[in-house]
């Protein structure tokens, strides 16, 4: 029979006896460690966090919402109903939360349910990952506490809301599967079809994850299958069936949906191929709104892990030290854009933080005084960074209410056409940015569709991806995935067409935009462009700001052209 026993001692190399906590007992030195107080803190206040602040700064969490506020019964409102159309065979996976906001959106609302899922796509993941480390290391440990620190990452802070749900529950159904292999194998394969099928409709990246937890769970918390080629065979035999049910509900739904996301007729890759790239990536697992901040609330978990290696007293589970081995070797060579997907690298390091801090149990006995500084340190940076994290949201929060405000001037079937002011440089510590400089407010500009039932040409829309799709002829003024461009574009016709490619709603804006939605306003663009003509003022705050267009507007002929247009070419 396999071993289910908890994971190997790195200072003996061999099996450790099945619970730490069997011989708590006999020994009156040694406390039983209970860490569910900090869990049950952090929750609170992520909780808390999530109901308080509406649209914190989370970069595709408001495309998110205004997507699934059409899915719950938006598109049947006018001018909707002559904008959108629902195609559910446009995709197979990533569609959890749509199936969610289709079927319960009208039942409980759409801004109840996105809190739920945001609080999901945070909380989960953890818990996920401290519900496997239980299993596996036979009981409770302050060192869960610390697996809290992984809630915050760049994949959460930029709004992957059915990746990080998918991560969880991935980490959820190994605990089960762990509990199920003692059970006989027909029920084993029918849970794995399950689970597999669940997973693949929220999001396929999490199905992987899952294989790859799966691959280390049969692999037993030693090395005990490479002790033999027999052992080894039977080892390669279960994977072999194991990978077989969890990747069938995948070929199947694919098979009978053979969509993928459109890459503009090929893979279009690119690839972190240097090694800064390659730790930049790394750094993804971590990664929120300022590095510094992060690695620093960092460096307790590493000082405790530090410690328990020199003092010989970190339990290590070798199959789950695999599976983050080869999800370390995934992040440094995946790619990070394919087939019209954006930061696929990024996927892999937070799973490979994830699988590490299940893989690893420092410290699993301790007497009552560094138990109780064991405790503090880890509750002290888990929470700690947590309010740094609703710092930042406060500050993000204010700005979509900023976005509502001049929202309320636009009369219901417009078109509006989002822009920024783009900067050369921000702060060190900016809610408004967050890994490699990406900006946490693009996606604002979409709040139009449910706030003010008007269009906007960004709104999630992609094949593969989702299931909304936009009928003409709003269809040749709309993207599937968009970005923001400075307003110092809109007066330089040039450098309109070189972007054509990726944003052909700039061409001929004047017609067919009713107004201009100007977000980062209080910054200066880093080209020096300003408003352009034939534009009025209509509402305003500091951070977002809106203009009517004058459509009978025509340029001069002879109009010199504006300095920033050559400063866009340049940087183009």
């Amino acid at each position: 029979m396999r071993q289910r026993s908890a994971s190997a001692p790195l200072a003996q190399g061999a099996a450790a006896s099945p619970s730490v906590h069997e011989t708590v007992d006999a020994d009156a030195a040694i406390v039983r460690q209970k860490p569910g107080l900090a869990i049950a803190a952090f929750l609170i206040l992520v909780a808390l966090f999530v109901a308080v602040f509406k649209f914190p700064p989370i970069l595709d969490y408001p495309n998110h919402y205004a997507r699934m506020w059409l899915l719950a019964g938006g598109i049947n409102t006018p001018p909707f109903h002559e904008i959108y159309a629902l195609d559910w065979n446009r995709t197979f996976t990533n569609v959890g939360i749509d199936l969610a906001a289709y079927w319960l959106g009208p039942m409980i609302g759409v801004s109840l349910l996105a809190r739920i899922f945001l609080f999901m796509a945070i909380v989960l993941p953890p818990l996920g990952a401290i519900t496997l480390h239980r299993r596996l290391h036979g009981g409770g440990y302050y060192w869960q506490i610390g697996i809290l620190y992984f809630a915050w990452c760049a994949t959460l802070i930029g709004g992957f809301i059915n990746f990080q749900i998918g991560l969880g529950m991935a980490l959820l159904f190994a605990g089960a599967d762990h509990a199920l292999q003692s059970r006989k194998p027909a029920v084993l394969f029918v849970w794995r079809l399950f689970a597999g099928l669940l997973l693949t409709v929220m999001h396929i990246f999490s199905l992987g994850f899952y294989m790859a937890l799966v691959c280390g769970l049969e692999f037993s918390p030693t090395m005990a299958a490479l002790r033999s080629p027999g052992a080894f065979l039977r080892l390669c035999g279960r994977l072999l069936i194991a990978m077989l049910a969890c990747a069938l509900p995948a070929i199947c739904l694919f098979f009978y949906q053979p969509v993928l996301p459109d890459g503009g007729g090929g893979l279009d890759a690119s690839w972190n191929d240097s090694v800064v790239l390659i730790l930049a990536n790394l750094m993804s697992a971590l990664w929120s709104y300022a590095l510094l901040a992060d690695m620093l609330l960092m460096i307790p978990p590493i000082l405790i892990c530090t410690y328990a290696v020199r003092t010989r007293r970190l339990t290590i589970h070798a199959g789950m030290a695999i599976a983050a081995a080869g999800l370390l070797l995934l992040s440094c060579i995946a790619p990070r854009h394919m087939l019209g997907t954006g930061w696929i690298s990024w996927r892999f390091p937070i799973m490979t933080a994830l699988a590490a801090m299940v893989m690893i149990c420092p410290l699993p006995r301790l007497p009552r005084r560094q138990a109780l500084i064991v405790m503090l340190v880890l509750s002290a940076a888990v929470l700690g960074r947590t309010a740094w994290i609703g710092f930042n949201w406060r500050q993000g929060d204010a700005d979509a209410a900023a976005v509502r405000t001049v929202l309320a001037s636009v009369p219901e079937g417009a078109a509006i056409l989002p822009i920024m002011r783009q900067p050369n440089e921000h702060g060190v510590a900016d809610h408004r940015y967050f890994a490699w400089n990406q900006d946490t407010f693009r996606h604002l500009p979409t709040l139009a569709v449910p706030y003010a039932h008007a269009f906007v040409p960004t709104l999630f829309t992609a094949r593969g991806k989702q299931p909304l799709t936009i009928l003409p002829p709003w269809s040749g003024i709309a993207v599937p995935e968009g970005n923001l461009f400075s307003i110092s574009l809109l007066d330089c016709p040039d450098e309109i067409r070189a972007v054509s490619g990726i944003a052909s709603y700039l061409s001929d804006w004047r017609r067919h935009f009713d107004f201009i939605l100007l977000v980062n306003a209080d910054a200066e663009d880093r080209f020096g462009g300003d408003v352009p003509q034939g534009v009025r003022l209509a509402a305003e705050t500091p951070f977002a700001k809106l203009y009517a267009v004058d459509k009978g507007f025509m340029p001069a002929a002879d109009a010199p052209r504006p300095k920033s247009c050559a400063e866009l070419a340049a940087a183009n």
